[in-house]
């Protein structure tokens, strides 16, 4: 297996994330720094990043948790500039790295894990995992022709948005459910239809929703909660050829 695949399948990170890691010279195999992603592994190697030895994605426990985000925290399982970061809410011993980002002033669900298929699934275009959020905006009230245009989709500097769930909570309050993942895409899109963010939340990732986790803490997962979530979305491709 390339060593980039070995390091997303114990969970480091995606597989793009994990190339750069070797790249940037913090991947060492039984001592040797390597520099080349596509270095072939058989995972009985010693394997550290930064320092931190790598579990075997055959023999690492995997598992997921839930993180009710507070504002301020960053999405990143490290920062250079010192700010606290999710994986600094989860009390676990093994590494996680969260799926996907929220901005430092989102809060709401965000998930962690050492799954690096899973982390896959969740957070690739193709299989269009819907994320629900909340947002309570500026300009009220939001009116029906605002949220069709929000369902019918929103032209942004990076193209057409897939069609959404939009609905209105309250005068000043909508909820969206996406099934992409463009960077700040919520505040972009309700900033084109004329009603900037004051804050955002995400309140479900899939079939997992954000109820009765307090903000700032953290809770591991059932077996059925992550095979409801490994189910999410559309189905797998078939394999070609």
């Amino acid at each position: 297996m390339r060593l980039q695949k070995h390091l997303a399948h114990a969970g480091v990170a995606s597989r793009r994330a994990s190339e750069k890691l070797v790249f940037e010279g913090r991947v060492m195999v039984d001592g040797v720094v390597v520099l080349d992603p596509a270095t072939d592994v058989t995972g009985t190697e010693h394997i550290t990043v930064d320092g931190l030895e790598i579990a075997s994605p055959t023999t690492q426990a995997r598992v997921v948790y839930a993180v009710n985000k507070p504002a301020g925290v960053v999405s990143t399982a490290r920062d250079t500039h010192g700010r606290p970061t999710v994986v600094d809410l989860v009390d676990a011993d093994v590494r996680l790295y969260p799926v996907g980002r929220l901005d430092a002033d989102t809060t709401g669900l965000l998930l962690l894990t050492n799954d690096g298929e899973l982390a896959q699934h969740l957070t690739h275009p193709s299989f269009e995992v819907p994320k629900t959020y909340r947002a309570r905006v500026e300009h009220p009230p939001v009116k029906e022709a605002t949220l069709r245009r929000l369902r019918e989709g929103v032209r942004l500097d990076d193209g057409m948005t897939l069609p959404a769930k939009a609905r209105a909570l309250s005068r000043e309050e909508v909820e969206l459910t996406l099934r992409e993942g463009r960077k700040r895409q919520v505040r972009r899109m309700l900033e084109e239809v004329g009603h900037p963010v004051v804050a955002l939340q995400r309140v479900a990732f899939g079939p997992l929703r954000l109820t009765g986790l307090a903000e700032g803490r953290a809770r591991r997962l059932t077996a059925a909660e992550v095979e409801r979530l490994r189910a999410a979305g559309r189905p797998s491709p078939p394999p070609r050829g």
